[in-house]
């Protein structure tokens, strides 16, 4: 019988969590806790919707134990890749059709890159695209770029029928999460930010007692409801905060060294 690790397992979210939505930096506060909290032995966790091709040098020099990425498709531990799960090619070419025809915009994320259309109407995934070609720590193609390879993918679509139309295809294939603001997340059904925490609890023997999660959004519902010590950033939606056991201060606070401290993880 393995022996349980007495180590805590500490998992973040990026976006609204660790990172601004304000600034778009991570704050020396922020960056201190998580580099304090592994001091004191812990392990700490990125675990977010965001694929490796999204994990800018800002978040990566952070130095973390590894990652859950892409709602739990790809999982490492300390540079190791552990868990991958990718889209099949044989059905990229038939599901890029489908997105157009359902007149659904969508941007494919891989491990290795970011893959976009050659246009978007909305505005957001339009603002996405123009943020990620303007950065050179990420690696970007198109949808036609050869051995096209992705985990999950973004999509805003047009119209509801349209949207109706290609979940009731591909439902049994994928899980839909619902961002709000027309913007969902499409991920291999099985896979979550929650099934990633338990391949790690499994992968270190971690007790279900020294598990920690922060977040702020829906697709950090199932990663807060799975862990023992869910904890609620001040500027979450009311969704997240109605469920988390532990609410903290706003991500330009100091809420992630707020949400540590109380839980005498630093």
């Amino acid at each position: 019988m393995r022996k349980t690790m007495n180590s805590n397992l500490i998992f973040f979210d990026i976006d609204g969590t660790i990172l601004s939505h304000r600034t778009f930096t991570i704050s020396d506060s922020t960056r201190a806790a998580i580099k304090q909290a592994q001091a004191k032995g812990n392990l700490a966790f990125l675990n977010t919707g965001r694929t490796l091709a999204e994990m800018g040098d800002d978040i990566l020099n952070v130095g973390f134990d590894g990652g859950v990425y892409g709602c739990g498709t790809c999982i490492v531990y300390r540079g190791d890749i552990l868990y991958h799960v990718t889209i099949s090619t044989d059905m990229i070419p038939a599901l890029q059709q489908d997105l157009r025809n359902c007149k659904i915009e969508a941007i494919l994320e891989g491990s290795s890159a970011i893959y976009y259309d050659k246009e978007y109407t909305n505005p957001v995934a339009r603002q996405i695209k123009y943020d990620h070609m303007n950065r050179h720590d990420f690696t970007v193609g198109t949808w036609e770029t050869p051995d096209i390879s992705f985990d999950k993918f973004c999509i805003w679509p047009s119209s509801k029928d349209g949207l109706d139309a290609f979940h009731n295809k591909y439902k049994e294939m994928f899980d839909f999460i619902d961002r709000g603001g027309n913007f969902f997340e499409v991920v291999p059904r099985g896979c979550s930010k929650a099934t990633g925490i338990a391949f790690l609890r499994k992968h270190k023997n971690i007790s279900y007692e020294n598990t920690y999660a922060l977040g702020d959004s829906s697709n950090d519902l199932p990663m807060l409801e799975y862990v023992k010590h869910s904890i609620a950033m001040g500027n979450a939606s009311e969704r997240v905060k109605s469920m988390a056991s532990f609410l903290t201060k706003d991500v330009d606070d100091d809420g992630v060294a707020y949400a540590l401290r109380h839980f005498r993880l630093i």
